[in-house]
């Protein structure tokens, strides 16, 4: 499956509810995992971003589906970045 990064700003809504905020990611997860995609790790972060999400989805279409839900909502805002990992990076640099 391929990895997403997701980075992550709340809005107005959700950072005057932030406090809801653990119920609401576990709420996403479910979600998430209902549309084949995981939501395999969770950060806290400083700086321009409030939380960066490592995702694991069985397509593009599946995670742009449950993004696109999640941003219905009204509390967070979404980037998202493909991911390769190492072996595929030296595989895709290697082939040059």
């Amino acid at each position: 499956m391929p990895t997403y990064i997701a980075l992550m700003r709340w809005t107005e809504q959700g950072i005057a509810k932030v406090r809801d905020s653990p119920k609401r990611l576990d709420a996403g997860r479910k979600a998430f995992k209902k549309l084949g995609v995981e939501i395999k790790d969770t950060y806290l972060t400083m700086g321009r971003y409030d939380l960066v999400c490592i995702i694991k989805a069985k397509d593009d279409d599946s995670l742009a589906r449950a993004l696109l839900s999640l941003g219905s909502q009204g509390n967070i805002q979404t980037e998202t970045l493909k991911a390769w990992t190492e072996d595929d990076y030296r595989k895709i640099t290697g082939s040059l």
